[in-house]
């Protein structure tokens, strides 16, 4: 048999892991590629490029040939590259909402954006539980405060008490030296 997309993905969407991996093998340059060029940073598309290749073991049997495979491939990665932008934007949200009440523009006096993003998630995670799920659905999620009261079980009122009580404890403990340690 010819080693060609149409024969690979045949055999593919019927199970056959071999030629799965041949099928990723042979297209994983295009995602990585496509990724970079949306992403702009190697780090990202290499994320990118391995979200598609999962993305693809779950959705290769979906594939109807309306498209060519490519096209369809092509869609894969620019939707992935649009969900982890879309991903990052939401963790940058709350950084910059913090950074706002604190009236710091770009960043923590100091760090680099990585830094202060990691710093400020390693304090999220010392927040009480409730508001810790408050803060995750609404700035890591992107949910409205209606969406993460209906998925909490509580009203959005109460949500948005959880967010602002997290602004005000986050402001206090990113205003601690760097260093010290989030344990409360």
């Amino acid at each position: 048999m010819e080693d060609t997309d149409e024969t690979i993905l045949v055999l593919a969407r019927n199970g056959d892991r071999a030629a799965f991996a041949r099928l990723v093998e042979m297209h994983y340059d295009m995602f990585f590629r496509v990724a970079y060029r949306h992403l702009g940073n190697r780090a990202d598309a290499e994320d990118v490029a391995q979200e598609v290749c999962v993305r693809l073991g779950g959705s290769i049997r979906t594939f109807r040939g309306d498209c060519s495979l490519s096209s369809w491939l092509y869609r894969l990665v620019v939707n992935a590259a649009c969900d982890h932008q879309r991903k990052a934007k939401r963790g940058r949200n709350l950084t910059q909402a913090v950074a706002a009440e604190h009236e710091v523009s770009g960043g923590y006096e100091g760090e680099n954006d990585n830094d202060a993003a990691t710093r400020l998630w390693e304090a999220v995670r010392t927040l009480p539980e409730k508001t810790r799920q408050a803060v995750v659905l609404v700035y890591s999620e992107g949910l409205s405060h209606l969406k993460a009261a209906e998925a909490l079980e509580c009203s959005e009122a109460t949500v948005s008490w959880h967010i602002h009580d997290a602004k005000k404890k986050l402001r206090a403990l990113l205003a601690e030296p760097e260093g010290a340690t989030y344990a409360r």
